[in-house]
């Protein structure tokens, strides 16, 4: 059946999302700093020479804090923009380990047992089916290698779920969903790995600099904040939400292991 006209598939949308914006991401501090980066890094430097898979990676952010640590970094990514972003920046900070790779998370084309960690870290509340990509991941890992995912969290109340799902969409439409903490562990667990750990940060969200990096179209913009308006107070003290319109969110830092059978 043809698509009906203006539309596209997910992977298109995500795309159309993202490629454009990828200097953005790559200069963005929300993306580019972050105290998981220390949790990453101890817990990588415990493996001798690792082979890391940065899954979704963006513009390369876990790839340039792990690369360093490894012997081979493999970016991979949907968009072939933020893969040469990722690329380019590679090469002017001198990681030559670092590859990039194109494709889906729910179809990864690589061996299975072929990596010792695999990292994820605000990609997954894109995916089209995370139980998949999730398999995928698995797959891919060495018994007894590293898994740790990380992502904005939705809250386990349905009112406030439901307030982030929907500023989410209006401000990014390649947005699936963010998941609550447990939400994620079922998912991991029914995928084959074993959470051994996890613990959540609080996540400040500039809003003018968040709008701004997706270029975030007006009518959604000021949707956003007419939402922000109308809310009640137990919603706006949960975001914290401040007069220009920036918030507060919870993220979670998930690791799990793929146990040797």
């Amino acid at each position: 059946m043809p698509e009906a006209p203006g539309s596209a598939d997910h992977g298109a949308v995500v795309e159309r999302q993202f490629g454009a914006r990828a200097a953005a991401y790559l200069s963005s501090s929300v993306h580019a700093q972050g105290q998981e980066f220390v949790q990453l890094r101890t817990r990588v430097g415990e493996i001798d020479a690792p082979r890391v898979l940065d899954l979704g990676c963006g513009a390369g952010h876990v790839s340039f804090q792990l690369a360093d640590l490894a012997s081979e970094v493999v970016a991979y990514d949907l968009s072939p923009r933020m893969l040469a972003v990722v690329g380019e920046a590679a090469g002017e900070r001198g990681f030559g380990n670092i590859r990039t790779v194109q494709g889906v998370a729910e179809s990864l084309p690589f061996a299975a047992d072929s990596f010792d960690v695999v990292c994820s870290r605000f990609s997954a509340h894109h995916w089209r089916d995370v139980g998949l990509a999730l398999r995928e991941a698995r797959r891919v890992l060495k018994p007894g290698g590293l898994a740790a995912f990380i992502d904005v969290a939705a809250s386990e109340q349905p009112l406030f779920d439901s307030f982030l799902q929907t500023v989410e969409m209006l401000r990014d439409t390649s947005h699936v969903r963010d998941y609550a903490p447990s939400e994620w562990a079922k998912m991991v667990g029914e995928a084959g790995l074993a959470v051994t750990a996890s613990s959540r940060q609080r996540l400040r969200l500039d809003f003018e600099t968040w709008i701004a990096r997706m270029r975030t179209p007006d009518v959604m913009r000021e949707a956003i904040r007419h939402l922000q308006s109308q809310v009640g107070q137990e919603v706006r003290d949960a975001f914290e939400i401040g007069e220009d319109g920036s918030f507060t969110t919870d993220m979670l830092v998930l690791w799990a292991t793929k146990e040797h059978v």
